[in-house]
């Protein structure tokens, strides 16, 4: 996996989406090398106008996955490398507790993945638990299909950087943009099921933490030390717990109400 998708897989938080579109992974399939990819595409459909398509990995081409409705294509980050018969991807709405919670640093748990049959005449989509058969879309249908789509990059920009809750059940989640926007943060405070995006005021940052100041107080976060975070209001301060991200990601998406009613892009969304 590249530095650039274990970053993305770690964690996904949803921005509004671009309207930035992306040229196909053949482009105008003007090289050999462009022909081959398109080529090599393997496109799955439920039988509901929902369509996952999966790009193997070659040394010419690191793999993709993406998903839609057959006219638009959204980019789904994959997990690990993808092959003709397999593509993997970050879900952390659906939880697989039988799935390895840490192999080589990934935690399985909360990976889904798309899976062709060995004679490729079947599909699986596995989101957790659930299994939902597939059909794969004929060779050449697939192909007129994909030329004749558009595409667009993931709606993910933000991923969970930090949980904190205060002894009565208020969290606080901090979120942290992706690649290029990693320096910007977002906030919300509130109980279970009920939290609200704070506004912004002012972020500082140096080797002993981050200070997040809001309209509704200074939210303190020590990074990698054993001292506890605050919440600030008028100088009185809060004392929180921190709770690791990544053994709560199916609380944070399913049950903390960020993302509720929210569209990640990935195979799962419709499930």
């Amino acid at each position: 996996m590249t530095l650039r998708r274990m970053v993305i897989a770690l964690g996904l938080v949803l921005a509004p989406q671009a309207a930035l579109a992306l040229d196909p992974p053949w482009k105008k399939e003007e090289k050999l090398r462009d022909r081959m990819v398109l080529e090599s595409a393997r496109v799955c459909a439920d039988g509901k106008g929902h369509y996952t398509v999966i790009i193997p990995h070659t040394p010419e081409h690191e793999g993709d996955l993406y998903y839609g409705d057959g006219k638009t294509f959204t980019q789904v980050t994959p997990v690990g490398y993808t092959d003709s018969k397999e593509g993997m991807f970050f879900e952390p709405r659906f939880f697989n507790p039988k799935a390895n919670e840490n192999f080589r640093g990934t935690d399985y748990r909360v990976v889904s993945y798309l899976r062709l049959s060995e004679d490729a005449k079947t599909c699986t989509l596995s989101c957790g638990e659930k299994s939902l058969p597939q059909q794969p879309v004929p060779a050449e249908e697939a192909k007129e299909l994909l030329r004749k789509a558009t595409y667009q990059p993931s709606p993910v920009k933000f991923q969970p950087y930090a949980l904190l809750r205060d002894d009565k059940g208020v969290y606080y989640l901090v979120e942290r943009g992706i690649g290029a926007d990693n320096k910007s943060f977002r906030i919300f405070t509130g109980q279970r099921g009920q939290v609200k995006q704070q506004k912004m005021l002012n972020v500082v940052t140096d080797s002993q933490g981050e200070i997040f100041s809001t309209q509704g107080g200074d939210l303190r976060l020590v990074v990698d030390r054993e001292e506890p975070s605050f919440w600030v209001v008028k100088s009185k301060r809060q004392k929180l717990r921190a709770v690791p991200v990544g053994e709560n990601l199916p609380f944070i998406y399913n049950e903390l109400g960020v993302y509720t009613g929210a569209r990640l892009g990935t195979p799962c969304d419709d499930v």
